[in-house]
Protein backbone atom coordinates (compact mmCIF):
# COMPACT_ATOMS: atom_id res chain seq x y z
CA UNK A 1 0.00 0.00 0.00
CA UNK A 2 2.84 2.36 0.92
CA UNK A 3 4.56 1.61 -2.40
CA UNK A 4 1.32 2.40 -4.24
CA UNK A 5 1.06 5.75 -2.45
CA UNK A 6 4.64 6.59 -3.42
CA UNK A 7 3.91 5.69 -7.05
CA UNK A 8 0.76 7.82 -6.93
CA UNK A 9 2.76 10.75 -5.55
CA UNK A 10 5.38 10.44 -8.27
CA UNK A 11 2.65 10.08 -10.86
CA UNK A 12 1.15 13.39 -9.73
CA UNK A 13 4.40 15.32 -9.84
CA UNK A 14 5.34 14.18 -13.36
CA UNK A 15 2.47 16.07 -15.11
CA UNK A 16 2.67 18.93 -12.60
CA UNK A 17 6.35 19.63 -13.25
CA UNK A 18 6.05 18.80 -16.96
CA UNK A 19 3.27 21.34 -17.53
CA UNK A 20 5.14 23.86 -15.39
CA UNK A 21 8.27 23.46 -17.49
CA UNK A 22 6.39 23.97 -20.77
CA UNK A 23 4.28 26.93 -19.65
CA UNK A 24 7.11 28.76 -17.89
CA UNK A 25 9.32 28.44 -20.98
CA UNK A 26 6.51 29.69 -23.23
CA UNK A 27 5.53 32.58 -20.94
CA UNK A 28 9.15 33.64 -20.47
CA UNK A 29 9.65 33.50 -24.23
CA UNK A 30 6.86 36.05 -24.66
CA UNK A 31 8.08 38.19 -21.76
CA UNK A 32 5.14 37.39 -19.45
CA UNK A 33 7.23 36.09 -16.55
CA UNK A 34 7.50 32.74 -14.80
CA UNK A 35 4.81 33.46 -12.19
CA UNK A 36 1.99 33.60 -14.71
CA UNK A 37 3.30 30.41 -16.35
CA UNK A 38 3.16 28.55 -13.03
CA UNK A 39 -0.38 29.83 -12.28
CA UNK A 40 -1.73 28.76 -15.68
CA UNK A 41 0.03 25.38 -15.51
CA UNK A 42 -1.43 24.75 -12.04
CA UNK A 43 -4.95 25.70 -13.18
CA UNK A 44 -4.77 23.35 -16.19
CA UNK A 45 -3.43 20.25 -14.41
CA UNK A 46 -5.58 20.87 -11.32
CA UNK A 47 -9.00 19.45 -10.48
CA UNK A 48 -10.86 22.26 -12.27
CA UNK A 49 -9.63 21.39 -15.81
CA UNK A 50 -7.70 18.17 -16.57
CA UNK A 51 -7.77 16.77 -13.04
CA UNK A 52 -4.32 15.19 -13.41
CA UNK A 53 -3.26 16.37 -9.95
CA UNK A 54 -5.38 16.74 -6.83
CA UNK A 55 -4.94 17.80 -3.21
CA UNK A 56 -3.58 21.28 -3.85
CA UNK A 57 -3.77 22.09 -0.12
CA UNK A 58 -1.06 19.57 0.81
CA UNK A 59 1.22 20.92 -1.91
CA UNK A 60 0.50 24.47 -0.77
CA UNK A 61 1.68 23.55 2.72
CA UNK A 62 5.05 22.34 1.42
CA UNK A 63 5.34 25.12 -1.13
CA UNK A 64 4.81 27.88 1.46
CA UNK A 65 8.31 27.01 2.60
CA UNK A 66 9.39 28.71 -0.65
CA UNK A 67 8.04 32.03 0.68
CA UNK A 68 9.99 31.49 3.91
CA UNK A 69 13.17 30.80 1.92
CA UNK A 70 12.55 33.92 -0.17
CA UNK A 71 12.24 36.09 2.94
CA UNK A 72 15.33 34.45 4.43
CA UNK A 73 17.37 35.39 1.34
CA UNK A 74 16.01 38.93 1.42
CA UNK A 75 16.94 39.11 5.12
CA UNK A 76 20.51 38.12 4.22
CA UNK A 77 20.66 41.21 2.00
CA UNK A 78 19.53 43.54 4.80
CA UNK A 79 21.88 44.20 7.67
CA UNK A 80 20.25 45.46 10.90
CA UNK A 81 21.74 48.93 10.27
CA UNK A 82 20.14 49.11 6.82
CA UNK A 83 16.85 47.89 8.22
CA UNK A 84 16.98 50.63 10.85
CA UNK A 85 17.59 53.18 8.10
CA UNK A 86 14.37 51.96 6.41
CA UNK A 87 12.25 52.26 9.58
CA UNK A 88 10.35 55.34 8.31
CA UNK A 89 9.25 53.52 5.17
CA UNK A 90 8.41 50.30 7.03
CA UNK A 91 6.37 51.78 9.88
CA UNK A 92 5.21 54.92 8.09
CA UNK A 93 4.53 54.07 4.46
CA UNK A 94 3.79 50.41 5.26
CA UNK A 95 1.33 51.18 8.05
CA UNK A 96 -0.55 53.77 6.01
CA UNK A 97 -0.73 51.44 2.99
CA UNK A 98 -2.23 48.54 4.94
CA UNK A 99 -4.65 50.73 6.91
CA UNK A 100 -5.92 52.93 4.07
CA UNK A 101 -6.07 50.18 1.41
CA UNK A 102 -7.72 47.78 3.87
CA UNK A 103 -10.47 50.20 4.88
CA UNK A 104 -11.12 51.45 1.32
CA UNK A 105 -11.32 47.91 -0.09
CA UNK A 106 -13.52 46.78 2.84
CA UNK A 107 -15.87 49.63 1.94
CA UNK A 108 -15.87 48.51 -1.71
CA UNK A 109 -16.71 44.93 -0.63
CA UNK A 110 -19.52 46.19 1.62
CA UNK A 111 -21.04 48.25 -1.22
CA UNK A 112 -20.61 45.48 -3.82
CA UNK A 113 -21.92 42.56 -1.73
CA UNK A 114 -24.26 44.12 0.83
CA UNK A 115 -22.65 41.93 3.48
CA UNK A 116 -22.27 42.80 7.15
CA UNK A 117 -19.52 45.17 8.24
CA UNK A 118 -17.71 42.26 9.95
CA UNK A 119 -17.73 40.18 6.77
CA UNK A 120 -16.65 43.19 4.66
CA UNK A 121 -13.68 43.81 6.99
CA UNK A 122 -12.78 40.09 7.01
CA UNK A 123 -12.71 40.12 3.19
CA UNK A 124 -11.39 43.64 2.55
CA UNK A 125 -8.51 43.89 5.01
CA UNK A 126 -6.66 40.81 3.62
CA UNK A 127 -6.94 42.29 0.12
CA UNK A 128 -4.72 45.18 1.27
CA UNK A 129 -1.81 42.72 1.34
CA UNK A 130 0.28 42.21 -1.79
CA UNK A 131 2.15 39.15 -3.03
CA UNK A 132 5.62 38.97 -1.51
CA UNK A 133 6.22 35.74 -3.44
CA UNK A 134 5.51 37.50 -6.74
CA UNK A 135 6.92 41.00 -6.23
CA UNK A 136 10.32 40.23 -4.69
CA UNK A 137 11.43 37.77 -7.42
CA UNK A 138 10.38 40.35 -10.03
CA UNK A 139 12.54 42.98 -8.34
CA UNK A 140 15.45 40.56 -7.89
CA UNK A 141 15.42 39.37 -11.51
CA UNK A 142 15.33 42.99 -12.72
CA UNK A 143 18.16 43.93 -10.34
CA UNK A 144 16.00 46.60 -8.70
CA UNK A 145 15.72 45.33 -5.12
CA UNK A 146 18.34 47.83 -3.88
CA UNK A 147 16.94 50.79 -5.83
CA UNK A 148 14.69 53.41 -4.14
CA UNK A 149 11.66 51.73 -5.77
CA UNK A 150 12.77 48.27 -4.60
CA UNK A 151 13.44 49.42 -1.05
CA UNK A 152 10.04 51.14 -0.77
CA UNK A 153 8.27 48.08 -2.16
CA UNK A 154 10.15 45.83 0.26
CA UNK A 155 9.36 48.11 3.21
CA UNK A 156 5.64 47.86 2.45
CA UNK A 157 5.80 44.08 1.97
CA UNK A 158 7.68 43.67 5.26
CA UNK A 159 5.08 45.67 7.17
CA UNK A 160 2.37 43.61 5.51
CA UNK A 161 4.02 40.49 6.96
CA UNK A 162 4.11 42.17 10.37
CA UNK A 163 0.44 43.09 10.03
CA UNK A 164 -0.62 39.44 9.85
CA UNK A 165 -0.83 39.39 13.68
CA UNK A 166 -3.17 42.39 14.06
CA UNK A 167 -5.30 41.22 11.12
CA UNK A 168 -5.72 37.79 12.72
CA UNK A 169 -6.60 39.60 15.95
CA UNK A 170 -9.28 41.67 14.19
CA UNK A 171 -10.82 38.54 12.63
CA UNK A 172 -10.78 36.81 16.03
CA UNK A 173 -12.44 39.84 17.67
CA UNK A 174 -15.21 39.81 15.02
CA UNK A 175 -15.67 36.03 15.28
CA UNK A 176 -19.17 34.57 15.60
CA UNK A 177 -17.82 31.12 16.40
CA UNK A 178 -18.33 30.29 20.11
CA UNK A 179 -15.25 28.05 20.09
CA UNK A 180 -13.07 31.06 19.28
CA UNK A 181 -13.98 32.86 22.50
CA UNK A 182 -11.35 30.83 24.31
CA UNK A 183 -8.63 31.34 21.66
CA UNK A 184 -5.49 33.37 22.22
CA UNK A 185 -6.32 37.09 22.67
CA UNK A 186 -4.75 39.60 20.31
CA UNK A 187 -2.62 41.39 22.93
CA UNK A 188 -1.05 38.05 23.83
CA UNK A 189 -0.26 37.37 20.17
CA UNK A 190 1.52 40.73 20.12
CA UNK A 191 3.57 39.75 23.17
CA UNK A 192 4.39 36.41 21.52
CA UNK A 193 5.59 38.28 18.43
CA UNK A 194 7.97 40.52 20.37
CA UNK A 195 9.30 37.60 22.45
CA UNK A 196 9.75 35.43 19.35
CA UNK A 197 11.68 38.17 17.54
CA UNK A 198 13.94 38.73 20.58
CA UNK A 199 14.45 34.96 20.88
CA UNK A 200 15.42 34.64 17.20
CA UNK A 201 17.86 37.56 17.49
CA UNK A 202 19.56 35.95 20.50
CA UNK A 203 19.61 32.54 18.79
CA UNK A 204 21.17 34.07 15.69
CA UNK A 205 23.96 35.70 17.67
CA UNK A 206 24.76 32.99 20.22
CA UNK A 207 23.76 29.75 18.44
CA UNK A 208 23.69 30.16 14.66
CA UNK A 209 26.94 32.07 14.18
CA UNK A 210 29.02 29.62 16.27
CA UNK A 211 27.29 26.74 14.43
CA UNK A 212 28.22 28.12 11.00
CA UNK A 213 31.75 28.89 12.20
CA UNK A 214 32.12 25.24 13.24
CA UNK A 215 30.79 23.98 9.90
CA UNK A 216 33.06 26.42 8.05
CA UNK A 217 36.10 25.07 9.88
CA UNK A 218 35.09 21.51 9.00
CA UNK A 219 34.78 22.45 5.32
CA UNK A 220 31.68 20.28 4.78
CA UNK A 221 29.64 21.88 1.95
CA UNK A 222 26.58 19.65 2.38
CA UNK A 223 26.45 20.54 6.09
CA UNK A 224 26.22 24.20 5.13
CA UNK A 225 23.15 23.42 3.00
CA UNK A 226 21.67 21.32 5.79
CA UNK A 227 22.28 24.02 8.40
CA UNK A 228 20.87 26.74 6.14
CA UNK A 229 17.63 24.86 5.53
CA UNK A 230 17.41 23.97 9.25
CA UNK A 231 17.74 27.67 10.15
CA UNK A 232 14.93 28.71 7.83
CA UNK A 233 12.56 25.89 8.77
CA UNK A 234 13.20 26.21 12.50
CA UNK A 235 12.64 29.98 12.54
CA UNK A 236 9.48 29.62 10.41
CA UNK A 237 8.18 26.75 12.56
CA UNK A 238 8.64 28.71 15.80
CA UNK A 239 6.61 31.62 14.46
CA UNK A 240 3.95 29.35 12.98
CA UNK A 241 3.59 27.47 16.28
CA UNK A 242 2.79 30.81 17.94
CA UNK A 243 0.15 31.55 15.30
CA UNK A 244 2.36 34.18 13.63
CA UNK A 245 3.83 34.68 10.15
CA UNK A 246 6.27 31.86 9.33
CA UNK A 247 7.84 34.01 6.61
CA UNK A 248 8.56 36.75 9.15
CA UNK A 249 10.53 34.28 11.28
CA UNK A 250 12.64 33.24 8.29
CA UNK A 251 13.25 36.89 7.43
CA UNK A 252 14.51 37.70 10.95
CA UNK A 253 16.85 34.69 10.81
CA UNK A 254 18.25 36.06 7.55
CA UNK A 255 18.77 39.55 8.99
CA UNK A 256 20.65 38.07 11.94
CA UNK A 257 23.11 36.41 9.55
CA UNK A 258 23.38 39.36 7.12
CA UNK A 259 26.59 40.63 8.72
CA UNK A 260 28.16 37.20 9.10
CA UNK A 261 31.01 36.01 6.83
CA UNK A 262 28.83 33.05 5.75
CA UNK A 263 26.13 35.18 4.04
CA UNK A 264 27.23 34.51 0.44
CA UNK A 265 27.69 30.79 1.05
CA UNK A 266 24.17 30.57 2.52
CA UNK A 267 22.71 32.54 -0.40
CA UNK A 268 24.26 30.18 -2.92
CA UNK A 269 23.12 27.07 -1.02
CA UNK A 270 19.51 28.11 -0.32
CA UNK A 271 18.69 29.84 -3.63
CA UNK A 272 17.95 26.64 -5.67
CA UNK A 273 15.49 25.39 -3.03
CA UNK A 274 13.81 28.80 -2.96
CA UNK A 275 13.31 28.81 -6.72
CA UNK A 276 11.85 25.29 -6.81
CA UNK A 277 9.50 25.70 -3.84
CA UNK A 278 8.32 29.14 -4.93
CA UNK A 279 7.45 27.68 -8.33
CA UNK A 280 5.55 24.88 -6.56
CA UNK A 281 3.71 27.50 -4.49
CA UNK A 282 2.37 29.24 -7.60
CA UNK A 283 1.46 25.89 -9.12
CA UNK A 284 -0.58 25.14 -6.00
CA UNK A 285 -2.23 28.59 -6.17
CA UNK A 286 -3.21 27.87 -9.76
CA UNK A 287 -4.63 24.48 -8.73
CA UNK A 288 -6.78 26.07 -6.01
CA UNK A 289 -8.25 28.60 -8.41
CA UNK A 290 -12.00 27.97 -8.31
CA UNK A 291 -12.92 28.22 -11.99
CA UNK A 292 -16.52 27.19 -11.28
CA UNK A 293 -16.95 30.16 -8.94
CA UNK A 294 -15.57 32.44 -11.64
CA UNK A 295 -17.87 30.85 -14.24
CA UNK A 296 -20.89 31.36 -11.99
CA UNK A 297 -20.15 35.05 -11.32
CA UNK A 298 -17.62 36.09 -13.97
CA UNK A 299 -18.53 39.78 -14.04
CA UNK A 300 -18.30 40.11 -10.26
CA UNK A 301 -14.93 38.33 -10.05
CA UNK A 302 -13.35 40.23 -12.96
CA UNK A 303 -14.91 43.54 -11.93
CA UNK A 304 -13.83 43.15 -8.30
CA UNK A 305 -10.30 42.17 -9.36
CA UNK A 306 -10.04 45.26 -11.57
CA UNK A 307 -11.46 47.47 -8.79
CA UNK A 308 -8.94 46.00 -6.34
CA UNK A 309 -6.03 46.68 -8.70
CA UNK A 310 -7.17 50.22 -9.51
CA UNK A 311 -7.81 51.15 -5.86
CA UNK A 312 -4.51 49.78 -4.55
CA UNK A 313 -2.49 51.26 -7.41
CA UNK A 314 -4.04 54.72 -6.89
CA UNK A 315 -3.67 54.69 -3.08
CA UNK A 316 -0.09 53.38 -3.11
CA UNK A 317 0.90 55.87 -5.82
CA UNK A 318 -0.55 58.72 -3.74
CA UNK A 319 1.25 57.54 -0.60
CA UNK A 320 4.51 57.16 -2.53
CA UNK A 321 4.29 60.77 -3.70
CA UNK A 322 3.51 61.94 -0.15
CA UNK A 323 6.71 60.16 0.94
CA UNK A 324 8.76 62.05 -1.64
CA UNK A 325 8.85 59.63 -4.58
CA UNK A 326 8.82 61.07 -8.13
CA UNK A 327 5.48 60.68 -9.86
CA UNK A 328 6.56 57.95 -12.29
CA UNK A 329 8.37 56.01 -9.59
CA UNK A 330 5.32 56.23 -7.31
CA UNK A 331 3.14 54.99 -10.18
CA UNK A 332 5.51 52.05 -10.68
CA UNK A 333 5.23 51.24 -6.96
CA UNK A 334 1.43 51.31 -7.18
CA UNK A 335 1.31 48.98 -10.20
CA UNK A 336 3.89 46.62 -8.69
CA UNK A 337 1.90 46.17 -5.45
CA UNK A 338 -1.61 46.35 -6.93
CA UNK A 339 -2.38 42.62 -6.68
CA UNK A 340 -3.76 40.61 -3.78
CA UNK A 341 -1.35 38.40 -1.86
CA UNK A 342 -0.86 34.80 -0.80
CA UNK A 343 -1.62 35.63 2.85
CA UNK A 344 -5.14 36.54 1.74
CA UNK A 345 -5.86 32.80 1.42
CA UNK A 346 -4.77 32.29 5.04
CA UNK A 347 -6.94 35.14 6.34
CA UNK A 348 -9.97 34.06 4.28
CA UNK A 349 -9.69 30.62 5.91
CA UNK A 350 -9.53 32.32 9.34
CA UNK A 351 -12.64 34.37 8.50
CA UNK A 352 -14.49 31.24 7.34
CA UNK A 353 -13.51 29.47 10.56
CA UNK A 354 -14.76 32.49 12.52
CA UNK A 355 -18.16 32.16 10.75
CA UNK A 356 -17.82 35.64 9.26
CA UNK A 357 -18.00 34.41 5.64
CA UNK A 358 -19.18 31.25 3.89
CA UNK A 359 -17.02 28.84 1.94
CA UNK A 360 -18.32 30.13 -1.40
CA UNK A 361 -17.28 33.69 -0.53
CA UNK A 362 -13.80 32.46 0.42
CA UNK A 363 -13.55 30.67 -2.97
CA UNK A 364 -14.74 33.70 -4.94
CA UNK A 365 -12.39 36.12 -3.21
CA UNK A 366 -9.58 33.61 -3.49
CA UNK A 367 -10.22 33.64 -7.23
CA UNK A 368 -10.13 37.47 -7.17
CA UNK A 369 -6.71 37.38 -5.47
CA UNK A 370 -5.37 34.84 -7.98
CA UNK A 371 -6.73 36.79 -10.95
CA UNK A 372 -5.17 40.01 -9.64
CA UNK A 373 -1.82 38.22 -9.26
CA UNK A 374 -2.07 36.95 -12.83
CA UNK A 375 -2.54 40.50 -14.16
CA UNK A 376 0.66 41.93 -12.64
CA UNK A 377 3.09 40.80 -15.40
CA UNK A 378 0.71 42.19 -18.06
CA UNK A 379 0.31 45.48 -16.19
CA UNK A 380 4.08 45.87 -15.77
CA UNK A 381 4.52 45.35 -19.52
CA UNK A 382 1.61 47.61 -20.50
CA UNK A 383 2.71 50.50 -18.28
CA UNK A 384 6.43 50.37 -19.05
CA UNK A 385 6.45 53.66 -20.95
CA UNK A 386 4.40 55.37 -18.25
CA UNK A 387 6.68 54.07 -15.49
CA UNK A 388 10.00 54.85 -17.20
CA UNK A 389 11.45 58.32 -16.97
CA UNK A 390 11.74 59.82 -20.48
CA UNK A 391 15.24 60.23 -21.82
CA UNK A 392 16.53 63.76 -21.27
CA UNK A 393 15.78 65.99 -24.25
CA UNK A 394 18.67 67.22 -26.37
CA UNK A 395 16.80 70.51 -26.81
CA UNK A 396 18.95 73.38 -25.60
CA UNK A 397 22.11 71.22 -25.47
CA UNK A 398 24.95 72.72 -27.52
CA UNK A 399 26.18 70.95 -30.62
CA UNK A 400 29.94 70.63 -31.24
CA UNK A 401 31.88 73.81 -31.99
CA UNK A 402 35.37 74.29 -33.40
CA UNK A 403 37.36 76.20 -30.78
CA UNK A 404 40.88 75.45 -32.03
CA UNK A 405 41.19 72.20 -30.06
CA UNK A 406 44.15 69.98 -30.83
CA UNK A 407 42.24 66.76 -29.95
CA UNK A 408 38.68 65.59 -30.53
CA UNK A 409 37.46 62.99 -28.00
CA UNK A 410 34.37 61.03 -29.01
CA UNK A 411 32.57 59.59 -25.98
CA UNK A 412 32.85 60.85 -22.41
CA UNK A 413 32.05 57.69 -20.47
CA UNK A 414 34.34 56.06 -17.91
CA UNK A 415 36.99 55.50 -20.64
CA UNK A 416 36.79 58.88 -22.33
CA UNK A 417 36.87 60.77 -19.04
CA UNK A 418 40.34 59.43 -18.22
CA UNK A 419 41.69 60.11 -21.73
CA UNK A 420 40.30 63.67 -21.86
CA UNK A 421 41.46 64.63 -18.36
CA UNK A 422 45.01 63.33 -18.94
CA UNK A 423 45.27 65.29 -22.20
CA UNK A 424 43.97 68.43 -20.49
CA UNK A 425 46.54 67.98 -17.71
CA UNK A 426 49.22 68.46 -20.41
CA UNK A 427 47.44 71.62 -21.67
CA UNK A 428 46.36 69.89 -24.87
CA UNK A 429 43.10 71.62 -25.96
CA UNK A 430 40.29 69.05 -26.19
CA UNK A 431 36.81 69.11 -27.75
CA UNK A 432 34.57 66.38 -26.33
CA UNK A 433 31.34 65.14 -27.95
CA UNK A 434 28.81 62.57 -26.76
CA UNK A 435 25.15 61.61 -27.32
CA UNK A 436 24.20 60.98 -23.67
CA UNK A 437 22.32 64.13 -22.64
CA UNK A 438 22.14 63.23 -18.96
CA UNK A 439 25.89 62.60 -18.84
CA UNK A 440 26.57 65.87 -20.67
CA UNK A 441 24.55 67.78 -18.09
CA UNK A 442 26.36 66.00 -15.23
CA UNK A 443 29.76 66.73 -16.80
CA UNK A 444 28.82 70.41 -17.15
CA UNK A 445 27.96 70.48 -13.42
CA UNK A 446 31.58 69.42 -12.75
CA UNK A 447 32.96 72.15 -15.01
CA UNK A 448 33.70 69.91 -18.01
CA UNK A 449 32.42 71.16 -21.38
CA UNK A 450 30.92 68.29 -23.39
CA UNK A 451 29.04 68.94 -26.65
CA UNK A 452 26.09 66.98 -27.95
CA UNK A 453 26.69 65.11 -31.21
CA UNK A 454 27.16 61.74 -32.89
CA UNK A 455 30.92 61.34 -33.20
CA UNK A 456 30.51 58.53 -35.75
CA UNK A 457 29.33 61.06 -38.35
CA UNK A 458 32.00 62.73 -40.49
CA UNK A 459 30.10 66.03 -40.66
CA UNK A 460 29.82 66.14 -36.87
CA UNK A 461 33.56 65.48 -36.48
CA UNK A 462 34.28 68.27 -38.97
CA UNK A 463 32.01 70.61 -36.99
CA UNK A 464 34.00 69.70 -33.84
CA UNK A 465 37.26 70.76 -35.53
CA UNK A 466 38.71 67.40 -36.57
CA UNK A 467 40.05 68.88 -39.83
CA UNK A 468 42.56 71.02 -37.88
CA UNK A 469 43.10 68.66 -34.93
CA UNK A 470 46.19 66.49 -34.53
CA UNK A 471 44.29 63.78 -32.62
CA UNK A 472 40.90 62.09 -33.00
CA UNK A 473 40.20 59.61 -30.22
CA UNK A 474 37.20 57.30 -30.39
CA UNK A 475 36.50 56.43 -26.72
CA UNK A 476 32.84 55.44 -27.18
CA UNK A 477 31.23 52.16 -26.06
CA UNK A 478 30.26 49.32 -28.35
CA UNK A 479 31.54 47.62 -31.45
CA UNK A 480 30.46 49.95 -34.28
CA UNK A 481 33.86 51.01 -35.66
CA UNK A 482 35.44 49.06 -38.52
CA UNK A 483 38.15 49.52 -41.14
CA UNK A 484 35.82 51.12 -43.69
CA UNK A 485 34.74 53.83 -41.25
CA UNK A 486 38.31 54.53 -40.13
CA UNK A 487 39.46 54.87 -43.75
CA UNK A 488 36.70 57.45 -44.29
CA UNK A 489 37.87 59.36 -41.19
CA UNK A 490 41.49 59.28 -42.40
CA UNK A 491 40.47 60.48 -45.85
CA UNK A 492 38.45 63.36 -44.38
CA UNK A 493 41.04 64.37 -41.77
CA UNK A 494 44.50 63.29 -43.01
CA UNK A 495 46.33 65.52 -40.49
CA UNK A 496 44.85 63.73 -37.47
CA UNK A 497 46.26 60.61 -35.83
CA UNK A 498 43.35 58.34 -34.93
CA UNK A 499 43.15 56.21 -31.80
CA UNK A 500 40.33 53.73 -31.14
CA UNK A 501 38.93 52.05 -28.05
CA UNK A 502 38.17 48.43 -29.01
CA UNK A 503 35.58 46.32 -27.23
CA UNK A 504 37.48 43.02 -27.55
CA UNK A 505 39.72 40.96 -29.86
CA UNK A 506 36.94 40.68 -32.43
CA UNK A 507 36.79 44.47 -32.62
CA UNK A 508 40.55 44.64 -33.18
CA UNK A 509 40.29 42.04 -35.97
CA UNK A 510 37.52 44.11 -37.63
CA UNK A 511 39.97 47.03 -37.85
CA UNK A 512 42.61 45.05 -39.75
CA UNK A 513 44.67 47.36 -41.95
CA UNK A 514 42.92 50.50 -40.69
CA UNK A 515 44.95 53.75 -40.81
CA UNK A 516 45.14 54.30 -37.05
CA UNK A 517 47.82 55.33 -34.60
CA UNK A 518 46.69 52.83 -32.01
CA UNK A 519 43.91 50.46 -30.94
CA UNK A 520 43.41 49.85 -27.22
CA UNK A 521 41.33 46.95 -25.95
CA UNK A 522 39.25 48.51 -23.20
CA UNK A 523 39.92 45.91 -20.46
CA UNK A 524 43.43 44.75 -21.30
CA UNK A 525 45.41 47.20 -19.17
CA UNK A 526 43.14 46.95 -16.13
CA UNK A 527 43.25 43.13 -16.35
CA UNK A 528 47.05 43.16 -16.52
CA UNK A 529 47.14 45.52 -13.53
CA UNK A 530 44.91 43.21 -11.47
CA UNK A 531 47.05 40.17 -12.36
CA UNK A 532 50.19 42.07 -11.25
CA UNK A 533 48.56 43.00 -7.94
CA UNK A 534 47.39 39.40 -7.42
CA UNK A 535 50.88 37.99 -8.04
CA UNK A 536 52.34 40.58 -5.68
CA UNK A 537 49.83 39.59 -2.98
CA UNK A 538 51.00 35.94 -3.04
CA UNK A 539 54.70 36.89 -2.85
CA UNK A 540 55.89 36.63 -6.46
CA UNK A 541 59.19 38.50 -6.97
CA UNK A 542 58.87 41.93 -8.70
CA UNK A 543 61.31 40.99 -11.48
CA UNK A 544 59.35 37.79 -12.09
CA UNK A 545 56.10 39.78 -12.25
CA UNK A 546 57.65 42.10 -14.89
CA UNK A 547 58.92 39.09 -16.86
CA UNK A 548 55.49 37.42 -16.71
CA UNK A 549 53.78 40.58 -17.97
CA UNK A 550 56.26 40.99 -20.81
CA UNK A 551 55.87 37.33 -21.81
CA UNK A 552 52.07 37.57 -21.74
CA UNK A 553 52.10 40.73 -23.87
CA UNK A 554 54.49 39.09 -26.37
CA UNK A 555 52.27 36.00 -26.69
CA UNK A 556 49.10 38.07 -26.88
CA UNK A 557 50.50 40.39 -29.54
CA UNK A 558 51.76 37.47 -31.66
CA UNK A 559 48.41 35.72 -31.39
CA UNK A 560 46.55 38.92 -32.33
CA UNK A 561 48.77 39.37 -35.41
CA UNK A 562 47.88 35.85 -36.60
CA UNK A 563 44.18 36.47 -35.94
CA UNK A 564 44.29 39.71 -37.93
CA UNK A 565 45.94 37.95 -40.86
CA UNK A 566 43.54 35.01 -40.94
CA UNK A 567 40.38 36.64 -39.53
CA UNK A 568 39.99 33.51 -37.40
CA UNK A 569 39.53 33.99 -33.65
CA UNK A 570 40.88 30.48 -32.97
CA UNK A 571 44.12 31.10 -34.84
CA UNK A 572 47.23 31.21 -32.69
CA UNK A 573 45.50 29.52 -29.77
CA UNK A 574 48.65 27.47 -29.18
CA UNK A 575 50.17 30.72 -27.90
CA UNK A 576 47.68 30.94 -25.05
CA UNK A 577 48.73 30.09 -21.51
CA UNK A 578 46.38 27.30 -20.40
CA UNK A 579 46.30 24.54 -17.80
CA UNK A 580 47.36 22.08 -20.47
CA UNK A 581 50.27 24.23 -21.75
CA UNK A 582 51.56 24.79 -18.20
CA UNK A 583 51.41 21.04 -17.47
CA UNK A 584 53.37 20.33 -20.65
CA UNK A 585 55.97 22.99 -19.76
CA UNK A 586 56.40 21.54 -16.26
CA UNK A 587 56.84 18.05 -17.72
CA UNK A 588 59.54 19.33 -20.12
CA UNK A 589 61.34 21.07 -17.23
CA UNK A 590 61.30 17.87 -15.20
CA UNK A 591 62.69 15.83 -18.11
CA UNK A 592 65.49 18.33 -18.78
CA UNK A 593 66.44 18.49 -15.10
CA UNK A 594 66.46 14.69 -14.93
Amino acid sequence: MEHANEASLLGEYVPLLGFALVFVLVFRRFGLGATLGYLVAGAIVGPQVLGLVGDAESKMGIAELGIALLLFLVGLELSPSRLWRMRRDIFGLGLLQVAICGLVIAGMVWLATGSSIGAALALGLPLALSSTAQVLPMLQSAGRLRTPLGERAFAILLFQDLSIVPLITIVAALSRNPQHQSSTPGWLLGVYTVLAIIGLILAGRYLLRPLFRLIGNLGEREMFIFAGLFTVIAAAAIMEALGLSAALGAFIAGVMLADSPYRHELEADVEPFRSILLGLFFLAVGMTLNLHAIAERPFFVVGMALALIAAKAAIIMGLGMVFGMPRRQAFALGVLLSQGGEFGFVLFAQAQSAMLIEGQAASIFGAIVTLSMATTPFLMMATKRLRTEPAPSAEGVEGPQHEGANAVVVGYGRFGQTVAQMLLSQDIPVTIIDTDVEMIQTANDFGMKVYYGDGLRIDMLRQAGAAEAELVLFCNDGDKIDTEFLEAVHHAFPKATVFVRAYDRRSVIKMKGAPVGGVVRELLESAVMMARQAMQAVGVDQMEIDRTEAEYRRRDSARLDVQRETGDLRAGSDGMVTHASRAAAIEIDLESSG
